[in-house]
């Protein structure tokens, strides 16, 4: 489905934009606190960019008044925003049309957190909610045993990319509701060392694994898989191998046969479908650790979160639309500032992995260089993301955010209360250091001695949340999903296919077949692949002999 774009409207829009960018950049050269000097110019300025979104469940409070936008610039890039198709955009995804379509696909993650809607999809996700409540229910009460008759009290979840970054980012992230049996560990990459360490502590007679796969092929997941197979049987016994797979694995995956070939049956396969994108899948049975973990209760409200940032942006006008604001802002510093990264800092320990959930996110579904029609891209498209949690940061890389040479907006995220009790003044420091650290790179320093002064005028973004609850949490992976879908349109690019990670995992079965190869056979793959990979393959198959 292509967009109702108008480019020469978008080519008259950017170039007033472009207008806009020069002349700010010559008052940022000419006074270093210019964007100081925006507050000055407007009493309101505050009010008139932020906005707060939620109830009493939890709230959502994004300011986003220090960043280099005027009034008119801001009217412009919402009228960039229409050009480009916006609303049509928003409205296809929600009605699931076809967004995907390199893939023939609709992007219907938004179904899977909305009871109410009256897709046909949406009485597949009931059937898989119900059944994910169901296998919740018997591991919580100790009704599901393992192969010597007790309950299971370690999760181990065997997924990678979108089947492990937002599991094991919410369930760190809301450590403090978790119920505290049974434990639950990721294991996503296919180093040897991940599984075995995980393995360590763990007992096999009450570890149930999760294989999460949409397509059950995932080279890396089925090779830990495998692994955790033979670890279970070594201590179960080849002779019970049927029952005790069917007692300590259960599968999400798209492919009930390939996990029945496993030995998983279909009782223990929970369904996932092709029109949801892996890395907007933790909302599905993907997110069956989040509720193993924190109770299927808590999974609800984290559903209930998102849906109130989808009504959000699906129904808000595009001025006052806050993924649509955040992604015009992100588009304006791309596209006029040639801001090749954003940084994004959370003060909270407990968020410390949401920056890597957000680079996938982010940067696997606007990581493209054509367009929707296929054709070249002008310009640049996403920036690079990366980020840690406050208040580390400050004391390593914040020194290049204040007075490197790099034009890099922050987002923020903050905390108004601690989740530990009695935190309330490390708390309170916590986010004093949160927001002195945006104060100062909006006003920098002024110094007679050159390497004390900080130029200031630079943007951020302050997302503070009431709580950190599986509500509000919600919330701000909504947020940042439909900011990034928003970027999609501004870009008119497609943001849900993913074709140069698929060229990664076919290489590396070519790879593969080489590292098998023996020494002496004639195999055509070899002519296939360069020499500085032949050469690199036959250093470590030389190494590892020695070894051996």
């Amino acid at each position: 489905m292509m967009f109702n774009r108008d480019p020469s409207a978008i080519d008259a829009i950017e170039h007033t934009l472009a207008s806009a960018a020069v002349a700010l950049k010559i008052g940022q050269r000419a006074a270093p606190t210019a964007l100081e000097a925006l507050f000055k110019a407007d009493p309101t300025r505050v009010e008139a960019l932020s906005q707060t979104i939620g109830d009493e469940r939890g709230q959502l409070h994004a300011d986003y008044s220090k960043h280099l936008v005027d009034a008119e610039t801001l009217e412009a890039l919402a009228e960039l925003a229409a050009a480009s198709g916006m609303q049509d955009a928003i409205a296809a995804q929600f009605n699931g049309a076809c967004v995907n379509h390199t893939e023939g696909r609709a992007a219907l993650h938004t179904a899977l957190r909305n009871p109410e809607s009256s897709l046909p999809e949406r009485a597949l996700v009931n059937e898989a909610l119900n059944a994910m409540e169901t296998l919740c229910r018997t591991i919580h009460s100790g009704e599901w045993r393992g192969f010597d008759g007790r309950p299971i009290d370690t999760v181990i979840n065997l997924g990678i990319g979108g089947s492990d970054l937002g599991p094991a980012m919410i369930v760190d992230a809301l450590a403090d509701f978790a119920l505290g049996r049974p434990r639950v560990h990721f294991v996503s990459n296919v180093d040897p060392a991940h599984l075995s360490r995980t393995l360590k502590d763990a007992d096999p007679a009450t570890t149930l694994f999760i294989v999460a796969s949409k397509t059950f092929s995932t080279q890396e997941t089925l090779a830990n898989a495998k692994a955790a197979r033979l670890w279970l049987l070594k201590a179960a016994g080849e002779a019970a191998s049927d029952h005790a797979i069917a007692q300590h694995f259960v599968a999400a995956t798209a492919n009930v046969e390939a996990a029945a070939a496993f030995g998983i049956p279909a009782a223990n396969t929970l369904p996932l479908w092709d029109w949801v994108g892996g890395r907007f899948s933790l909302w599905s049975a993907i997110g069956l650790p989040i509720a193993l973990a924190l109770g299927f209760d808590k999974f609800q409200s984290l559903l209930a979160g998102a849906r109130a940032l989808d009504e959000h942006f699906s129904e808000a006008p595009l001025q006052e639309n806050l993924p649509v604001t955040l992604a015009l802002l992100s588009y304006w510093y791309r596209r006029f500032f040639d801001s090749a990264s954003t940084a994004v800092v959370p003060y909270s320990e407990d968020l410390g992995l949401f920056p890597a959930y957000l680079q996938q996110l982010y940067m696997e579904s606007l990581g493209k260089s054509v367009t929707r029609e296929g054709e070249p891209l002008a310009g640049g498209s996403s920036e690079v993301i990366w980020g840690s949690a406050g208040t580390n940061g400050q004391h390593s890389y914040f020194q290049q955010l204040h007075q490197g040479t790099e034009f890099i907006p922050v987002d923020f995220i903050a905390c108004a209360s601690a989740t530990v009790d009695g935190a309330d003044e490390r708390q309170r420091l916590l986010l004093a250091n949160c927001l002195s650290q945006s104060l100062a790179l909006m006003c920098g320093a002024q110094s007679d001695d050159a390497h004390k002064r900080a130029s200031g005028g630079r943007p951020s973004t302050t997302l503070l949340l009431d709580a950190l609850t599986p509500f509000s949490l919600g919330m701000l992976i909504a947020l940042y999903e439909h900011k990034v879908f928003a970027l999609s349109v501004l870009w008119n690019i497609n943001a849900f296919d993913q074709w140069g990670v698929e060229l990664g995992k076919r290489l590396a079965t070519e790879v593969l077949k080489e590292f098998k190869r023996k020494e002496g056979a004639d195999d055509a793959n070899t002519a296939a692949l360069d020499a500085s990979t032949r050469a690199l393959v036959a250093r470590a198959k030389a190494w590892r002999k020695v070894r051996d």
